[in-house]
């Protein structure tokens, strides 16, 4: 996500703050008692000052964590972009990324990711946010750097067209080269305003930002990143007094600018009419409709129904637009909403994509008939108590990091302008009645007041123009009013001359949770982990079988069993599990992966036996039911038809074939493949690997290791073991292959996508450790070699970087860009110089160190949650690896050396031994690559073969 074009907000409505206070006490927010069967929720805890400056600080510390989370927060957004020059406050965005006055461009991820943090960025229609999570003793650090951006930012020539190219990649992948990308990001809101700002689509056009120069971002900083426009809000570890020291050293100086901030004063009128559109696109797999409504403001009383009305249609497999048009018409492969708090007048909107087959018409209807269910009559006492637990389940799995509670606070005060908001937001969401959803639906779901696009692929015009969607001329926007020679221009200063980082302070060590284990009668092993700061359990049951156990030409058996587990038991139907768990306000899924299969529960504590019930139900006695197999093959070919109209999954199919072949890793779903299963097979499956000899139960959070325990033998322990032995593990060792070079043509497409892949080491293997850290050099973070030449040194891509999965059995490492179609020859020869570096020298001690560090953080950051905890612990017991050693990983990274670094990067990332999968327009790219691979084969779109080991 870094520095990422919109970022979905942060679910504030899901939160809970304190009230304001204008001294430094501590302070919380009084409320009005909620119903009785509501769980109760302390508002979060902070101390609030001002400084003279006008910079708003919000201190909330927390000795429970290792961690520091750094908010700043900025009162501008995409809404503010200058005439001209749609885009600017992204494109910016990633601009305060480059130097300052003393530190050099990239440096913040010096000061994070390489001390095991990380840091990014989104840019919201009203907002503009930055933000960092680091080791607790780095947070000195941080604060000088976020006083140094906001005051020195340097803006020269080399790095903002640097960034802009970055930008323009951006835009390329996620709107150009993404099937849906045209309707989320442009058609929608350019449908929908005729006056306001939010009209103009953030990510801005090509166009757009090639107008925009050096002069005007230098005018942009001056005009809006001021510290009274800012908000500083700090949680996690540390000494508030000291805090409070740093703040007013780094930020008190900074000086208020006599001159106005000017605000969008523009009032999107209210609408009087229905407009239908239709619009074509190419790489479009299933068509997609959308229906539109004018939505009141983020600080109208009417937002805590709409909330509440918005969790009743797409909160979970029992809302009613999955019930209705994915489960039970089965007319969308995916149905949702988008409902938009913005400050001004926003948008509250409906979509489906629709199911191979099915036509607009049919989606539209069936959206709108949702719509007037809604106005007709009132939700049940049923789907309200649903949906309100939903919604506070939510609010403590947000509050289980310090960076979901800064989040959560720093949106409430910029955008809702009060820091107590999503406390009284919470409060008044439990009192939502039937009533006041059935008020609201009526006042915004107006049919004759919507917009309707319908989004087709280009192919099915058949000469048809359909419906230019473009921003409205009438659109409010005005020139930058700051005059270009009052920007103050800001240059690196000389070595000798800077002032230097802080140093960091005394380390401060990760929490682990105590672990116990213990083996029921029937074979299945339980492992507690047990952390009571929060009132939330976690559970992780894993089966050690997954897609490498698919019996050949079967693809896809694991993943559908996993999914049919939840679709229906002898005494539950489908519906009926979603309705139960989705009422606890708790999540039920399931999954399978390369090894395994896995059942996650997360509830609060107070619903563990109802939630538990469940889960064993599922896990013990699922039915398969013909017609919910049916069902569910539908959507995975859905699924599939769309992630054939993407470069980067079609890349990630035809490598996964092109390094196994026709072993047990090999296996790639295919709609020959998903035809193919029955529920012979299914049934057959769950029958030989559904079993308690061949799993693991892992729970972790607000639970005791007896009352897990007690848990456990309540729920598993009389699910009885076969009498039959356990099927041959499958040997998903791959023999060697000869490397290739594939071209996948697709044509017309934004973007290729670039991937070299090799085979590595098992999760066992004395290797491992070597390799996940030359991984983490090679292509394992922001800072890591892949993306430093061709992201931050070339602006070929949005982000580079390189995986290395945990397996039984040697698992991949696969490198991976997107990048424009003309450039992909060239990253092609990035990423092989990079890993032919990665084996020819030892890792300079400083690179080593930073990349280890983010390996570390990365961990720590993974056992902060309940869940985190229980998927931790689960994949190290899938390996045969006791729970301890998730006390040892820090020494397991920290101690492996230059020349096992070297070692590994000579023995399993050998660019000689790699294989390299292209898939874009073939036709803008391929010519050149042939003539530096003469192997190079291509393969059109049309005729890629997932079935065949040779793709042909």
């Amino acid at each position: 996500m870094k520095r990422l074009l919109i970022a979905a907000a942060a679910a504030v409505a899901l939160g809970l703050a304190a009230c304001a206070s204008s001294s430094t006490e501590m302070t919380g927010a009084p409320a009005a008692a909620p119903p009785q069967h509501t769980l109760q929720v302390a508002p979060l805890q902070y101390h609030y000052r001002q400084l003279a400056n006008g910079l708003r600080v919000y201190a909330m510390p927390d000795p429970n964590t290792a961690n520091v989370a750094v908010q700043v927060w900025y009162d501008v957004g995409s809404k503010d972009d200058p005439a001209g020059r749609s885009g600017f406050a992204h494109l910016f965005e990633h601009l305060m990324f480059k130097a300052t006055r003393d530190l050099p461009a990239e440096s913040f991820d010096r000061l994070t990711e390489d001390v095991g943090g990380f840091n990014n960025a989104s840019t919201h229609d009203d907002y503009t946010n930055y933000y960092e999570v680091v080791p607790a003793n780095h947070l000195q650090r941080v604060l000088w750097a976020e006083a140094e951006r906001m005051s020195s930012l340097v803006v020269d020539d080399d790095s903002f067209h640097s960034e802009r190219d970055v930008v323009k990649e951006e835009l390329r992948q996620s709107v150009l080269a993404s099937p849906y990308g045209r309707l989320f990001y442009f058609y929608l809101p350019q449908a929908n305003y005729a006056v306001h700002p939010y009209g103009r689509p953030g990510i801005g056009s090509i166009e757009d930002l090639d107008a925009a120069t050096t002069t005007d971002v230098r005018a942009f900083h001056a005009q809006y990143y001021r510290p009274d426009n800012a908000v500083v809000v700090v949680a996690g570890n540390f000494d508030e007094a000291q805090f409070n020291q740093w703040v007013d050293q780094y930020f008190g100086p900074i000086a208020k600018p006599a001159r106005d901030i000017p605000r969008v004063t523009a009032v999107e009128p209210v609408r009087t009419a229905s407009r239908d559109l239709t619009v074509y696109a190419p790489n479009v797999p299933l068509p997609a409709v959308m229906i539109s409504y004018q939505q009141p403001p983020a600080r109208s009383p009417d937002i805590a129904a709409l909330t509440v009305l918005d969790a009743i249609l797409s909160t979970g497999e029992h809302s009613r637009l999955y019930q209705s048009l994915v489960y039970e018409q089965q007319v969308a492969a995916q149905a949702s909403t988008n409902l938009d708090e913005n400050i001004d007048t926003g948008l509250y909107s409906l979509y489906a994509i629709l199911s191979d087959g099915k036509t607009p018409e049919e989606g539209v209807r069936a959206l709108r008939a949702e719509s007037a269910r809604l106005r007709a009559e009132p939700v049940t006492e049923q789907e309200l108590d649903e949906a309100k637990n939903e919604i506070v389940t939510a609010a403590l799995q947000n509050r289980e990091t310090a960076f979901g509670r800064s989040t959560e606070l720093a949106d409430s005060v910029i955008r809702f302008g009060d820091p107590a908001y999503a406390d009284r937001l919470l409060d008044a969401i439990q009192h939502v009645t039937a009533a006041d959803v059935q008020r609201v639906a009526q006042s915004v779901l107006d049919d004759g007041k919507s917009v309707t696009v319908r989004y087709l692929p280009q192919e099915t015009a058949n000469g048809a123009q359909g419906d230019t969607i473009a921003t409205a001329p009438t659109i409010q926007t005005r020139a930058l009013s700051l005059p270009a020679s009052e920007a103050p221009v800001f240059t690196l200063a000389p070595v000798a001359q800077r002032v230097q980082p802080p140093a960091p302070g005394p380390a401060v060590s990760a929490e682990i949770p105590p672990t116990a284990a213990r083996t029921l009668d029937n074979g299945l092993r339980v492992i507690i982990a047990s952390s009571h700061r929060l009132p939330l359990i976690s559970a992780d049951l894993r089966v050690a079988a997954g897609a490498s156990a698919d019996p050949a030409g079967r693809a896809g058996d694991a993943a559908l069993t996993a999914d049919l587990v939840t679709k229906g038991t002898t005494t539950r139907s489908a519906t009926d599990i979603a309705r139960q768990v989705e009422s606890l306000g708790a999540s039920l899924s399931a999954d399978s992966g390369g090894d395994s299969s896995t059942v996650s529960l997360e509830t609060r504590s107070d619903h563990v036996d109802e939630a538990f019930t469940l889960m064993a139900d599922v896990v013990r006695n699922p039915t398969f039911a013909a017609e919910e197999l049916e069902r569910s093959r539908q959507q995975s070919l859905d699924g599939l038809q769309v992630a054939l109209q993407q470069p980067r999954s079609i890349a990630t199919f035809a490598m996964t074939r092109a390094l196994y072949g026709a072993t047990p890793y090999g296996g790639v779903q295919s709609p020959t493949s998903l035809h193919a299963i029955t529920r012979e097979d299914v049934v057959a499956f769950h029958h030989a690997y559904w079993r308690p000899d061949n799993a693991i139960l892992v729970i972790s959070g607000d639970v005791t290791a007896e009352q897990g325990f007690a848990i456990a033998q309540r729920y598993f322990g009389d699910w009885a073991k076969p009498a039959e032995a356990l099927p041959a593990a499958p040997d998903a060792a791959a023999p060697a292959v000869r490397p290739r070079t594939i071209v996948v043509d697709l044509p017309h497409t934004g973007q290729a996508a670039v991937t070299m892949g090799t085979i590595g080491v098992a999760r066992r293997d004395g290797d491992y450790f070597p390799a996940v850290v030359a991984n983490s050099v090679l292509g394992g973070g922001y800072s890591a070699r892949l993306n430093l030449e061709i992201r931050i040194r070339r602006g070929l891509s949005y982000g580079a970087g390189s995986g290395m999965a945990a397996r039984l059995a040697p698992a991949p490492i696969i490198a991976s860009a997107q990048t424009r179609n003309d450039a992909a020859v060239q990253v092609v020869g990035l990423m092989q110089t990079e890993l032919t570096r990665l084996g020819a020298a030892p890792v300079p001690a400083d690179e080593l160190s930073a990349r280890k560090a983010s390996l570390i953080g990365s961990f720590g950051r993974a056992v902060e949650t309940t869940s985190g905890v229980a998927g931790q612990i689960s994949s190290l017991a899938l390996f045969g690896l006791p729970p301890e050693r998730l006390q040892t990983y820090v020494s397991d990274v920290s101690n492996v050396t230059p020349a096992q670094v070297q070692a590994a990067a000579r023995r399993y990332f050998d660019p000689a031994k790699t294989t390299t999968v292209v898939v874009g327009d073939a036709s803008v790219f391929y010519d050149g690559l042939r003539r530096q691979r003469r192997n190079a084969e291509r393969i059109e779109i049309d005729d890629l073969n997932l079935d065949s080991a040779t793709l042909h």
